[in-house]
């Protein structure tokens, strides 16, 4: 039962430190254009050899 006491605080802080993470994340633009990012992966980018 003591365990409980430590255990609660420390699950509803880590709770609200990824639930911040997540905001400041969602406010500074990172979640704008997914498709870009999964599509970049496609582009052949590669130029002439310079060996």
């Amino acid at each position: 039962m003591n365990g409980l006491l430590f255990l609660i605080p420390i699950a509803l802080l880590l709770g609200f430190a990824g639930l911040a993470a997540f905001l400041w994340a969602l406010q500074s633009g990172q979640f704008e254009d997914p498709d870009g990012s999964a599509l970049r992966i496609l582009i052949d980018d590669t130029g002439p050899a310079d060996e």
